[in-house]
């Protein structure tokens, strides 16, 4: 007889990250401090890739490991220059056309604030980071974080719109697989649509 194997899916925290009038906040990024002798390695599932589409950076807000390579293909049929001023990874790409790609590596863990030389109104953000529990809210302001067993962990919120230095809010979350842990954070109002 065969013998069957059973995985257990890993455990699912999620956090929802609300503003100061408890309406949910998207594209935060919820990053848990892995435990003490926690060896799991930060790599996630989505693709470390900041497209250049419509004349604005998509996603508007990604997440990438230490050390990571992100590709910036342009999916614009005008050209695009590429440029960050930020403290962890200050870089420059010079113009390129229409279905092409660059690459630039990002060594140093932290936010990484784009534009374009170009078109002044595109704005893009690189969240670098060494935790393997990252993840970006959704438009209901929800993080799935895979992976974290029950405990108090310390977690960092940064938005761009958030009321703090860095744009970062820091504590400790007290998390529950199955139950859902709820953040407030201060943000500045966002342009008028």
């Amino acid at each position: 007889m065969p013998l069957l194997l059973s995985a257990a899916p890993p455990p699912i925290v999620q956090v929802q990250v609300v503003d100061q009038a408890g309406m949910p906040v998207r594209d935060a990024v919820v990053e848990v401090v892995p435990p003490p002798g926690d060896k799991r390695i930060a790599t996630f599932r989505w693709r470390n890739a900041m497209a250049q589409r419509n004349l604005a950076f998509t996603p508007g807000t990604l997440i990438v490991p230490r050390g990571a390579t992100v590709a910036f293909p342009n999916l614009d049929n005008v050209r695009h220059s590429i440029y960050s001023f930020s403290r962890p990874g200050p870089f420059k790409i010079e113009l390129y056309g229409q279905d092409q790609t660059r690459t630039q590596q990002f060594k140093v863990a932290g936010t990484i604030a784009l534009g374009c030389n170009i078109h002044d109104q595109m704005r893009g953000y690189i969240r670098v980071t060494d935790s393997p529990y990252a993840a970006r809210t959704d438009v209901n302001g929800l993080a799935t974080i895979e992976g974290l067993g029950r405990g108090s962990y310390d977690v960092i919120v940064w938005h761009p719109g958030m009321r703090a230095a860095g744009g970062e809010w820091r504590g400790k979350l007290v998390m529950e697989p199955g139950n859902r842990a709820h953040i407030a954070i201060a943000v500045r109002p966002g342009p008028a649509k």
